[in-house]
């Protein structure tokens, strides 16, 4: 047969992200959503998500992907994949409705020999639970990383297929597309994949986890956290890739959505998770780090401070502000006067009491302090020079290391960063 014909049922982060990349990798994509308004402006290329290298790649290859609101247009398919981004609430538990309502809608019009994929992460046992014959039906885990989804979804590491009898090959137009990619592919029951996706969460909260404590124990004996993580990489043990910079906890909304997912699990069969509630409560001791920070350096002396917040999102290139620690500190700083810059985020995010800047800059201008609460590139270009010109203060906190410490010390800035001892603080 030609190459099959792909369609995706949500258009959210995941399925226009996917949409657009298979649609580069030379497959006919149809993506489906039931929103009239949202599909033109998707044709459009007004995309509600943002990431790098998205809009010219969907320029590049637009001849190949139609953006429907009908759902007949999935009788054409030969592959459906279910990829609407499943929403959680503020305890990280997962809302299954929008789901539920767009297998419903794919299912009437579905070919009789056309494979269901579930694309979206959902708890153990959902997969199973479609009824749908299961030689046609199969959950692959998605390993999209917001600011990173377009590279990640081009070039995977490898594809972990669940399917009911992990030991029968594919149907042929599964197996052909997946194969198209050259990578490993992984076919297990349903429930083992839809837990390799948590299992994966779970280990890189690990790995987080522990950089956030032996980070913070570096900030107060001298030692600083850049120093070790070379050596740390270069254990086998540990590996090159390991997750190992520190943050400000865990934001987002998938990995918290996975720890509560366990938790439940563990309550359920009577099985310590204590470490997972440990994980969380570290999560949110870090997010507190940038507020005891200013408040050690600057508001205990000047409760009004003026501070200048620099990022709103959550991490950087992408337009997502769950749980972000921003917000956090802006909460925290109700006493403060806020001026707020974020290159994609609108200030309004923040609330009504913040104060909008222009640029970096424009924010920083008479501020007693800077918080840089997002790695976003185009912060890297701020120096010391331009700082000292622009602010009132010399405080800095710089969590993930943007700026150039040494230089904004040599300046008589006072600067803060995770893992490593407060320095210029007279």
């Amino acid at each position: 047969m030609n190459k099959p014909i792909i369609g995706f049922a949500g258009l959210t982060h995941l399925g226009i992200i996917s949409s657009i990349v298979i649609a580069a990798r030379g497959f006919d994509v149809i993506g489906f959503h039931d929103d009239t308004k949202l599909i033109s402006k998707i044709n459009s290329a007004s995309f509600p998500v943002k990431e790098p290298q998205l809009i010219d790649l969907y320029n590049e290859n637009k001849e190949r992907i139609t953006f429907t609101a009908d759902v007949t247009e999935f009788s054409k398919c030969h592959i459906v994949y279910i990829s609407v981004d499943i929403p959680t609430n503020e305890n990280g538990e997962s809302d299954l409705n929008p789901i539920h309502k767009i297998i419903n809608q794919v299912l009437i019009v579905l070919k009789a020999d056309a494979c269901l994929v579930i694309l979206s992460q959902v708890p153990p046992g959902f997969t199973r639970q479609i009824a749908l014959d299961k030689r046609r039906l199969f959950y692959q885990v998605e390993t999209l990383i917001f600011g990173r989804a377009v590279e990640r979804a081009m070039h995977p590491e490898r594809f972990i297929i669940g399917c009911e009898n992990p030991e029968v090959p594919l149907p042929y137009p599964l197996s052909m597309y997946l194969k198209s990619f050259g990578c490993p592919i992984l076919p297990m029951r349903y429930e083992s994949a839809e837990l390799a996706k948590i299992s994966i969460n779970i280990c890189l909260v690990a790995s987080v986890s522990a950089a956030n404590v032996l980070a913070e124990i570096c900030e107060h004996i001298g030692a600083d956290w850049a120093e070790v993580v070379p050596a740390l990489r270069l254990d086998q043990r540990i590996g090159q890739y390991s997750y190992l910079s520190p943050g400000l906890g865990i934001s987002g909304g998938n990995l918290e959505r996975d720890l509560a997912t366990v938790l439940r699990l563990s309550e359920s069969y009577k099985i310590d998770a204590g470490t997972v509630s440990a994980w969380l409560a570290n999560s949110h001791h870090r997010k507190n780090w940038p507020y005891s920070s200013l408040e050690r350096m600057i508001l205990k002396d000047n409760p009004n401070a003026a501070i200048a917040v620099l990022g709103l999102a959550y991490k950087e290139n992408t337009h997502s502000t769950k749980n972000s620690p921003a917000l956090v500190l802006i909460e925290q700083l109700s006493a403060c006067k806020v001026t707020v810059y974020d290159p994609v985020v609108p200030a309004r995010a923040a609330g009504d009491h913040v104060i909008a800047a222009s640029s970096a800059l424009d924010a920083a201008n008479g501020a007693d302090a800077i918080a840089i609460m997002t790695p976003w590139p185009e912060f890297h270009g701020l120096t010391a020079g331009n700082l000292a010109q622009h602010m009132a203060g010399r405080v800095v906190i710089d969590p993930y290391r943007v700026l150039n410490g040494k230089e904004l010390r040599a300046k008589g800035f006072t600067y803060a960063t995770l893992g490593a001892p407060l320095k210029g603080l007279c």
